[in-house]
């Protein structure tokens, strides 16, 4: 009897176990892209001349929404992308610097768990190739240490892509780490190129992780196209001549592609010209030289990073994965401009030991290619209008999400989150290693990817405040200001996208309403007026003009 009793127990054991396998096994694989400072129209599926076939697959298999939000700056919106918190509850309201308050402390706090803490709590491999830039001065902030099996890349927000020099720029040079699992790398000079790495990393984690019986997580962050231009001579190569037309031209191409293809409505508005980008046809002919071989660069940055893309995509098919996987793209802000204005005298952060594009150069976009990027939006990264933090979006799982649409959306990388764990039935720690968490504040978007419902309906307004710069947006209605003003404009996104026509001034009430909701949110928040840090100004990468 008491052996009967044993070889059943056995019996049952084994069969829980392989039951549990089993639905480990069938939970979904999540991988998220996340691109540096490209701008909303930069893809070839939402209107560029820029040749991305991997990810105009993903597109044409899946959805892309017209409207998605980021945070319009590199580690704020990744401190918001990897914790589902407002950048300020998770301890970036304003870079990866610390500016001695809890909210801008320029880390990851403990109470706002990452993607990796919260699947691998739920049974998920997890694993990150790419930039990190929410925290490195403690190695207790790295990727391994905030839930990452795996990683491999940089620590802070920026690097060449043929060598890990420090950049030159600043009063002391600005220091670069590569970093595979905890351990310092040292490759050679011009051994590599390094979105070519990132992605490497990528196959070979997930070839790592085959051997596991587990879903995994795989969070994929390019650094590509965030300065400094460099690229491989075969893919610029590419691009030679394809720029000649200039940036007028090229957008009016873009906003009729947009429409033609449906991310741009109508019916929807267009962001006026940018008065301070020079006319193309009054540049001069070297003038033209030296801009084309800037974007030649950033598009065979583009073509790079889609090439690696394409690498993932044939491991997830290798590993008979796909089927079973949702992959998001997205970027983490819009194109770098506003403070880059014409001045070919004075640009800053260029280095000429070698022409645009090589190893030994050190060039940026610039606001006027940046002009296209965001085309047909209003303004630039660091900045609330809708050029700054307007992401494409591209979401692919086969057989779950329908074929070639396009929705609205109203996407925020604050439903992220919500998002994936709903999809891997996780369930959201409300204590995590004797820490009470921060509750999430996003909204799932299943129903928008799964079940074509055309925006997220969360209830409430969204909000944003980054350097002074603010704003809200609900339903229909966008308020936003720019610092130092503090002068609201409030615009009807619903038709006027481009945000040509302020009706702040007949619309008082709802000014009111809204401004108000944002003086609650940014109390509840953590948000500290910015006038009252006092601060030095100095360029840092991220691309803005922040301050130390």
């Amino acid at each position: 009897m008491k052996k009967t009793i044993i070889t059943l127990n056995l019996l049952l054991s084994v069969v829980s176990v392989s039951a549990q396998n089993k639905t480990t096994s069938e939970k979904p694989n999540i991988i998220l892209i996340m691109v540096d400072d490209m701008g909303y129209s930069d893809l070839g599926n939402y209107g560029s001349e820029i040749k991305t076939p991997n990810l105009d697959k993903l597109a044409s298999e899946g959805l892309r929404l017209r409207e998605f939000y980021n945070n319009s700056i590199c580690a704020p919106t990744r401190g918001s992308l990897l914790t589902g918190q407002y950048q300020h509850k998770a301890g970036m309201g304003f870079f990866d610097v610390n500016l001695g308050l809890p909210a801008y402390q320029g880390y990851l706090n403990k109470e706002s768990l990452t993607l990796g803490e919260v699947f691998r709590s739920g049974g998920y491999s997890t694993l990150l190739s790419g930039k990190w830039h929410v925290g490195s001065e403690d190695q207790a902030q790295w990727p391994n240490q905030r839930g990452f099996d795996k990683f491999y890349g940089i620590l802070k927000g920026a690097s060449n892509y043929f060598d890990t020099k420090p950049l030159p720029f600043g009063k002391t040079p600005y220091p670069v780490k590569l970093i595979r699992n905890n351990e310092e790398l040292h490759p050679k000079d011009d051994s590599y190129y390094f979105t070519d790495e990132i992605g490497n990393n990528a196959v070979t984690f997930l070839d790592e992780q085959n051997k596991e019986n587990k879903p995994f997580f795989l969070y994929l962050a390019f650094t590509a196209p965030h300065w400094p231009l460099q690229a491989k001579p075969v893919d610029i190569a590419k691009y030679r001549g394809k720029f000649d037309e200039g940036w007028d031209v090229l957008r009016e191409k873009r906003i009729a592609k947009l429409r033609a293809n449906g991310i741009l409505p109508a019916d929807q508005t267009v962001s006026p010209r940018d008065p301070e980008v020079p006319e193309w046809s009054k540049l001069t002919y070297d003038e033209k030289q030296f801009w084309k071989a800037k974007m030649e660069v950033y598009a065979a940055m583009v073509d790079n990073m889609d090439q690696n893309v394409g690498k993932v995509l044939e491991k997830l098919k290798a590993l008979k994965k796909d089927k079973n996987t949702l992959i998001i793209f997205i970027s983490d802000n819009g194109a770098q401009g506003g403070f880059n204005t014409y001045n070919p005298l004075g640009r800053g952060l260029v280095r000429s030991d070698g022409p645009v594009g090589t190893s030994g150069s050190f060039d940026y976009q610039e606001q006027n290619w940046a002009y296209l990027s965001n085309t047909p939006l209003q303004q630039y990264k660091n900045n609330m209008h809708e050029g700054g933090f307007s992401s494409p979006f591209i979401a692919w799982f086969p057989s779950k999400i329908k074929a070639g649409r396009i929705d609205k959306g109203t996407g925020h990388i604050i439903d992220l989150a919500p998002t994936f764990y709903e999809l891997a039935g996780i369930e959201y720690p409300k204590q995590y290693n004797g820490v009470t968490t921060n509750p999430l504040v996003g909204s799932s978007l299943l129903p928008v990817l799964f079940n074509n419902v055309s925006q997220v309906d969360r209830g409430a307004p969204l909000f944003w405040e980054r350097a002074g710069n603010r704003a809200v947006r609900d339903g229909k209605w966008k308020l936003v200001s720019t610092y130092p003003s503090y002068e609201w404009e409030l615009y009807n996104i619903e038709t006027d996208r481009g945000e040509t026509t302020n009706v702040a001034q007949q619309n008082p009430g709802i000014v009111n309403t809204l401004s108000a909701a944002y003086f609650d949110w940014a109390d509840k928040t953590g948000v500290v007026e910015y006038s009252k840090f006092k601060l030095k100004t100095e360029v840092m990468p991220g691309g803005a003009a922040l301050k130390k």
